[in-house]
């Protein structure tokens, strides 16, 4: 520990400055950065307490709670960073300066820079509001400006979505006019399956009703809803199938499990009824005219305006 001094003295003299000042200067500048890092340390371990004090234990759910505890740790972890940083900076820029003029200065290039970079501001502010008022947070599913995704990191400027084709978009906070949170509080799966027009409709329903009960009573199952199954009945009279409508209200992000369980479900059910699950079909009428006086072969020709023959027929002599 005594080359230290040695190193500060032998600094002194060569610049031709007073030793014990800068020696002074460097243990206030050595204590500054190492209460910088002591700050650093303390916000990591603040976050971390904050979503360790929101887990719930059950990694299969991200709970309301938890998504804002997340939030609010990433949040805590870089604005606090950088507010620590830009601190120490001016605490070691005042060692050797006054400061004063300068942040005089500073905050008359703020205030110009504010009026050149609204966006920026506007993005901003924003965000704060977005955190303040809870819209949405980390882990929830949103549409917004045209994309959708996992809310993957919120800043006070940018939101980073995560979207089914693994793509990460960044939004800045200004453009984001309304907000489509799929994930808040609960969730709904609605599921919508044709049946053949001959099917038997209120025995295709209770089949429907049945299957709904039982999947919602399946204990693998049971956790991720949130309320009873509801089969609403007719939804549509499509070209080749009723349409009949199931609702399932479930956990928050669970909706699209849940839909694509009793697709496969329902399916192999109404196989098992023998109620057809149809595909478009189309009946296609010929009328039959009949061969023209002086025509070779006497192919009867259904003969359309400015086309070419539709269809071809043989001969029968009627």
């Amino acid at each position: 520990m005594l080359i230290v001094p040695e190193i500060l003295q032998r600094l002194a003299e060569l610049f031709d400055v007073d030793a014990p000042l800068v020696l002074r200067s460097a243990v206030r500048i050595v204590a500054i950065w190492f209460f910088a890092w002591l700050g650093i340390r303390a916000v990591r371990i603040v976050a971390g307490r904050i979503e360790r004090a929101v887990d719930d234990g059950d990694p299969t759910t991200f709970t309301e709670q938890e998504q804002r505890g997340h939030t609010i740790a990433q949040l805590l972890r870089s604005v606090g960073k950088v507010t620590i940083i830009i601190v120490a900076l001016l605490f070691t820029a005042d060692i050797f300066i006054n400061i004063g003029p300068l942040l005089a200065g500073a905050g008359i290039l703020g205030l110009a820079i504010s009026f050149g970079a609204q966006s920026l501001v506007k993005d901003v502010i924003t965000g704060f509001f977005y955190l303040v008022e809870g819209q949405f947070a980390v882990g929830d599913v949103i549409e917004v400006a045209g994309k959708s995704g996992v809310v993957e990191r919120m800043t006070l400027r940018v939101v980073m979505l995560r979207d089914l084709r693994g793509v990460l978009h960044i939004i800045p906070n200004g453009q984001i006019a309304t907000v489509s949170n799929m994930t808040r509080k609960w969730s709904r799966a609605v599921v919508d399956v044709g049946v053949a027009y001959g099917t038997d409709l209120d025995r295709a329903l209770e089949v429907f009703r049945d299957e709904a009960r039982r999947f919602t009573q399946d204990p693998e199952w049971q956790a991720r809803f949130d309320g009873e199954p509801e089969v609403v009945g007719v939804d549509a009279l499509s070209d080749s199938a009723i349409t009949i409508r199931t609702l399932f209200r479930t956990l928050p992000a669970q909706q699209w499990a849940v839909a694509r369980e009793f697709r496969r479900r329902i399916k192999k059910r109404l196989d098992q009824e023998g109620i057809e699950i149809p595909f478009p079909q189309r009946t296609v009428h010929v009328r039959y005219v009949p061969a023209l006086p002086g025509e070779e072969g006497g192919a009867a020709v259904q003969r359309r305006s400015g086309a070419e023959p539709a269809s071809v027929l043989p001969d029968t002599g009627d």
